[in-house]
């Protein structure tokens, strides 16, 4: 690997050790620094970097903290083993049969990862303006809200929105404060509702108090923020979902036919 040379920029306000992290950051997602391989020496990041010893400890410390890598005394720093993970959202939307785990789980568990998901919250709220839009609700419209945090291995790994017109809802499944066999889903299809097509708007952004604290993000590293509407027939909006990933441990693949 070629290492460039890194260069002062006066508009790079950040401070040496988060811009150290930043590149050694890049080095890991993109596979140039592979999970179990070693880091470059302190010595070596000293020169590299024109850094003192105490900076580079700081970087260090900062891809610790984000669970990127693992030290131990008298090692080298390694790589931590298969941090990152590729999410294809297409395998994730597709329905379910009655009864069956929600897809999101058994996508997991073909991977050998233990998934579950805590429902925190079932209430009727006012959505956030874009979820208005993509909903079609009036201004300060209201719709059910299903709030949740996904796991994997114990780990928090995304908190999910789910927002559902009322008129959909009300009197359903998906107003009791429980989790649904198979997920939502399963019921809107039953309901007469089936997803036709699924649209994501897919941006980074930094995290609210409520995304770090639900993420339990070591700082305030960007989340990757999906906001995915699902239509049924007649191109009729039946729930709008808001998906925050730490950005950091998360890549998303779509996958396009040429037409």
């Amino acid at each position: 690997m070629i290492v460039p040379k890194v260069d002062s920029d006066a508009n790079d306000r950040r401070s040496l050790h988060e811009r150290i992290a930043a590149d050694l950051r890049d080095e890991i997602m993109s596979g140039d620094l592979a999970p179990g391989s070693a880091l470059p020496s302190t010595a070596q990041l000293k020169s590299r970097f024109t850094a003192s010893n105490a900076t580079v400890q700081k970087a260090l410390q900062l891809l610790k903290d984000e669970r990127l890598v693992v030290g131990r005394p008298g090692a080298a720093v390694t790589v931590r083993e298969h941090r990152q993970r590729t999410i294809r959202p297409a395998a994730y939307s597709a329905p379910t049969g009655t009864g069956e785990p929600y897809r999101w789980l058994t996508e997991a568990a073909k991977l050998g990862k233990r998934a579950r998901s805590k429902l925190l919250e079932v209430a009727e709220v006012v959505p956030p303006a874009d979820v208005v839009a993509a909903l079609e609700l009036p201004e300060e419209g209201t719709a059910l809200l299903r709030r949740q945090v996904l796991t994997i291995d114990d780990e928090p790994v995304e908190l999910v929105k789910s927002y559902y017109p009322l008129e959909i809802a009300r009197g359903t499944a998906l107003m009791e404060r429980r989790k649904i066999k198979g997920g939502t889903p399963t019921v809107l299809a039953e309901l007469g509702f089936p997803a036709r097509l699924s649209v994501d708007r897919v941006s980074a952004r930094i995290p609210t108090q409520e995304q770090y604290r639900a993420l339990q993000l070591p700082s305030d590293l960007p989340v990757l923020r999906t906001l995915r509407v699902v239509y049924s027939d007649h191109e009729r909006p039946i729930e709008a979902t808001v998906m925050a990933k730490a950005g950091h441990l998360y890549e998303l693949q779509y996958e396009f036919t040429p037409e």
